[in-house]
């Protein structure tokens, strides 16, 4: 995911990407605690995308 695809987003549409990201999230790390995640980098390649996220949001609200 680019940041450049993201600006093209509406906030509305950011916020659900958030909160996909969020629950895809919850998943990785559930399956990591009992062992069964096997591709490892997922989990951090989540996290960026929510901070890329995050950041755009921050953007487009002007705060």
């Amino acid at each position: 995911m680019k940041a450049s695809e993201l600006r093209d987003k509406s906030v509305e549409e950011l916020q659900q990407e958030q909160l996909n990201l969020l629950e895809q999230q919850f998943k990785l790390r559930m399956k990591s605690a009992s062992g069964q995640l096997s591709k490892t980098h997922e989990l951090g390649t989540v996290r960026r995308n929510i901070a890329r996220v995050k950041t755009i949001l921050r953007e487009k609200q002007g705060n």
